[in-house]
């Protein structure tokens, strides 16, 4: 089962953030997690945290175990960048390019059978929860009716 997490407009350039990328890609999560918290680069957090995220994705959505996580793709993309200038002399000015990144990963991991029957039971006992309820709602009041004689009288 394949989970996936995205960071977007993330303010470091591209070409930095793939180093880090290229050194986690294909690893097992905790190795990678590793490797990124000894990092001494700055976007080290920031794919840690997606990590993280894609982690907890794996857990709460598709019931994956964690021990059996890789990171199995993981790719940078250039997000928009930002244009500043720089006065130079005899009147002339520089762009600054303040550039931005887009950082997809996705992990892969074996289903955790045991959770995902667990939750099966919990919505069939739920389901029969809610049938039975309706059975045992109150009786219908029966309608009464007033013939013409007795409506012009009032």
């Amino acid at each position: 089962m394949q989970t996936k997490a995205t960071l977007r407009n993330l303010r470091t350039s591209p070409r930095k953030v793939r180093l880090l990328i290229d050194l986690v890609r294909g690893k097992q999560v905790q190795d990678a997690l590793l490797q990124l918290q000894f990092s001494k680069k700055s976007a080290a957090k920031s794919v840690k945290k997606l990590i993280e995220s894609a982690i907890a994705n794996a857990k709460h959505n598709h019931k994956i175990k964690e021990d059996s996580l890789v990171i199995s793709t993981a790719f940078v993309d250039e997000g928009p960048t930002m244009k500043r200038w720089q006065p130079r002399a005899f009147g002339r000015a520089f762009v600054i390019r303040k550039r931005t990144s887009h950082i997809t990963v996705v992990l892969t991991g074996e289903v955790d059978a045991v959770a995902v029957e667990k939750e099966k039971k919990e919505a069939q006992k739920e389901k029969v929860e809610k049938k039975e309820s309706k059975k045992v709602d109150a009786p219908a009041k029966k309608a009464v009716s007033i013939t013409k004689k007795e409506a012009t009288k009032k």
